[in-house]
């Protein structure tokens, strides 16, 4: 589950419109979009010239209806949260099935109503939600605090207080502490 939340994470930071660290970030389009879905999945998913231009648009749509999750778990409105999980979970015909992978054990994967890299991949992510939210990790989905930065993150420390996408979102916030402090004390 941890693997297809950061997946889920990588993918809504990569392929949504809004603001990263202080600036407007304009997602990947057209073109650009097969490299950065590419860039956002595990390095062991395919790449950017094997991922069908449609199969791209439709994770892009997919990462907009994740993003609205993390907001809206976010502002404490799960109820929200839950009705977009549900709309991707019934969408993607997302099920659970056993599989093996060279090397290693059985694991459980969650598949779609097809195995398209699309569709496997969107109903992965909607079933990470959905079972973070699920329970007691829901607090664990985040977004930014940061000013002008909407990127969204995955709270893995021990004591669940992480509130920055990244460390220079941390650091631009304690900066601007920082040199206000200074100026108050002048």
């Amino acid at each position: 589950m941890v693997t297809l939340l950061e997946v889920t994470v990588s993918l809504v930071n990569t392929l949504t419109d809004g603001r990263q660290r202080g600036r407007p970030y304009t997602a990947p389009r057209g073109t650009d979009l097969p490299g950065a879905v590419a860039a956002a999945l595990p390095p062991t998913s395919p790449g950017p010239e094997e991922i069908d231009p449609e199969e791209a648009a439709h994770l892009a749509g997919t990462a907009r209806q994740m993003k609205s999750v993390f907001e809206a778990v976010d502002e404490d409105r799960i109820d929200d949260a839950a009705a977009v999980i549900n709309s991707l979970l019934r969408s993607t015909g997302a099920r659970p099935q056993l599989d093996r992978v060279a090397d290693e054990p059985w694991q459980v994967h969650f598949h779609g109503a097809d195995d398209s890299l699309a569709v496997g991949w969107s109903a992965g992510c909607a079933t990470a939600l959905a079972l973070a939210t699920g329970s007691d990790l829901a607090g664990r989905l985040g977004v930014c605090r940061a000013p002008e930065c909407d990127r969204v993150y995955i709270d893995n420390s021990r004591n669940a207080v992480r509130q920055f996408c990244s460390s220079p979102c941390q650091s631009r916030v304690k900066a601007a502490t920082f040199r206000a402090r200074k100026a108050e004390q002048r």
